[in-house]
């Protein structure tokens, strides 16, 4: 659990930096097209060393989920990576002096508390590593993902985001379920096995989706899509396919935890993107009578 919170961190504190450099490559980019899925997009904001330094955390941030997904149910990990808003709330509070409202520090504790519960109530990973049906199943569903996100170009500026959060969600989500698929890495297992090739597609996917999503539409709308698709369906196919359980007689407590922790990061959606603190207000330059009588500034 130590691992899925410390990649929550990463990707909590990555998406400050990415967001003000996502805002800033749409900025230089604007006027070149109306797509909903830009690529020229994320290529521009590469460029800028605040995407680069979020890249760098992801990495961190990708390797210590990596490592939680091998020892805990898929459930529990989703849900501490969800609380990475949580994180950024808080860094946007310290750094950017962003206002908290009471009911957004209530969501904090209610992330806290629910991956508290599920800390408590979460078994080990199930045993099973999938079907090849379920593996031939997850890199349809990221190629389905890229349709998605393409498909969404004539939505209104809410509905698109909201449906590019939802498929860069499911990116996440893939990448979630593709690591638990891939048992054998020797190479000739490795390279024959469709989850490396969901995984690859779906977090390329994500991540293309994503930023798109957070420069061309409402920040909460795309958030809160995100939550959920990486957060819900991944959680179900652990319980359903893969042999995902909870301590014994701990069951209410993880879905209760579940729910805090996913309703908690909802709440605190609006955090999906934060810009840079707004410059202080300078005071107006007094005015310069003229002799004819009009008033100029000095």
């Amino acid at each position: 659990m130590l691992c899925a919170l410390a990649a929550a961190v990463c990707f909590g504190v990555a998406s400050v930096f990415q967001a003000v450099a996502a805002r800033a490559a749409h900025a230089a980019e604007e006027g070149s097209g109306g797509s909903a899925v830009d690529p020229h997009l994320l290529i521009s904001a590469a460029r800028q060393w605040r995407y680069v330094l979020g890249l760098g955390l992801d990495t961190c941030g990708f390797a210590l989920e990596l490592v939680a997904l091998r020892a805990l149910p898929i459930y529990a990990v989703g849900a501490a990576l969800a609380a990475s808003l949580a994180v950024t709330a808080v860094t946007a509070a310290r750094v950017l002096g962003t206002r908290l409202s009471a009911r957004e520090w209530a969501a904090i504790a209610a992330v806290c508390g629910g991956l508290a519960l599920l800390g408590l109530s979460a078994g080990s990973e199930g045993d099973s590593h999938g079907s090849a049906a379920l593996r031939w199943s997850t890199l349809a569903a990221a190629v389905a993902i890229l349709a998605l996100g393409a498909a969404s170009g004539p939505l209104p500026p809410r509905a698109r985001a909201a449906v590019l959060g939802l498929g860069a969600g499911f990116g996440f989500g893939v990448v979630e379920v593709a690591v638990r698929l891939i048992n054998d890495v020797t190479p000739s297992a490795l390279f024959t096995n469709p989850a490396l090739y969901a995984l690859l597609l779906g977090g390329g996917a994500a991540f293309l989706l994503l930023t798109s999503a957070l420069s061309r539409g409402s920040v909460t709308a795309a958030t809160a899509g995100m939550v959920i698709g990486e957060t819900v369906a991944p959680a179900l196919v652990g319980v359903l396919a893969l042999g995902d359980q909870t301590r014994e007689g701990w069951t209410p407590a993880a879905v209760s935890g579940f729910t805090l922790a996913v309703l908690g990061a909802l709440t605190l959606a609006r955090f999906g993107e934060v810009s840079a603190a707004p410059p202080p207000k300078t005071p107006r330059a007094p005015e310069q009578a003229r002799p004819d009588g009009a008033r100029s500034p000095r």
